[in-house]
């Protein structure tokens, strides 16, 4: 015991904030969401038991809550890919020893910190209204730009380039992955005359592996989160015809816009269910691509 807490105190003496907060601040909420998710609760009115009846409701008769599922998954299928790639793209061009690569650091981190507000939303649904900068550049290319914002085909595209603009995060992450990856491994493929593109699946990827799954599951249960967004530019309703109603907006209308706390409450449980088991799956499929230096055979 004296061991076990001599090499670990320090560790949980730096999490001890994190423990003081969730149990005092969160563990009672998530508690009480558990009990409401039973209940039909409107919030004016006590909690009335009705066992599974808001589960059963969800899945046998609201087909809004399967469109609300097919348009986040729709989104977390585009946009999780999309953005790794940008991230992973712009990190290799700032690995190539840049002059002022804090200041680029810097400026592309800056999306990250503003695309979840409500001023870049905001912002988005100009540039891809009908009359805005995107479909007026587009004219001066002399091509005839949809409605972005009221086709249904289309709709769900602008929420995912708003995705990859927000790629700044993972790309410090992919960045501090790649400078972790020995040099001479790639004068000794120089010298054997391997091509850059083989570099890159031989070497960069593989030994990168640990830093992409990282991201992978990160960025997956962050797109599943996502709601100021498609919550502004869809006017909180999901239009056009539910392309943006993604399962968070979904859940916010049922709370505080019709007041059924209760059936919200068994939603972001729900919510919470799917992404436990895509994380799940994430870390069961990992043991066959992800490989980490210490391993032994």
């Amino acid at each position: 015991m004296k061991r076990f807490i001599a090499r670990n105190a320090p560790g949980y003496l730096f999490l001890m904030p994190w423990f003081i907060g969730f149990f005092l601040l969160a563990l009672g909420p998530i508690l009480a969401s558990l009990y409401l998710s039973f209940t039909r609760y409107d919030m004016v009115n006590a909690p009335r038991w009705i066992g599974f009846d808001n589960y059963t409701y969800m899945f046998t008769r609201d087909r809004r809550f399967w469109k609300a599922l097919e348009v986040t998954f729709h989104y977390v299928v585009l946009a999780v890919p999309a953005r790794l790639i940008m991230a992973l793209g712009v990190a290799m061009l700032l690995d190539k020893g840049l002059r002022s690569i804090g200041f680029y650091r810097a400026i592309f981190y800056l999306p990250s910190l503003l695309g979840a507000s409500i001023a870049i939303a905001i912002l988005w649904r100009q540039l891809f209204d009908a009359n805005g900068v995107v479909n007026q550049t587009l004219g001066y290319l002399g091509v005839s730009g949809p409605n972005w914002l009221t086709n249904p085909d289309t709709s769900l595209y602008t929420l995912v380039i708003l995705a990859m603009w927000q790629f700044g995060s993972p790309m410090l992450i992919f960045l501090a992955g790649l400078r972790g990856i020995p040099r001479d491994l790639y004068e000794a493929a120089e010298i054997d005359g391997t091509p850059p593109w083989r570099q890159f699946t031989r070497i960069t990827l593989p030994l990168l592996a640990p830093v992409i799954f990282f991201n992978l599951v990160l960025q997956t249960i962050e797109a599943f989160k996502t709601f100021s967004s498609a919550f502004i530019i869809s006017n909180g309703s999901g239009a056009p015809a539910d392309s943006l109603l993604f399962y968070t907006v979904y859940l916010f209308n049922e709370a505080f816009k019709f007041f059924r706390m209760g059936y919200a409450s068994a939603l972001a449980w729900v919510l919470l269910i799917i992404i436990a088991i895509f994380t799940a799956i994430a870390f069961f499929t990992s043991k066959y691509w992800v490989h980490y230096e210490n391993e032994r055979d």
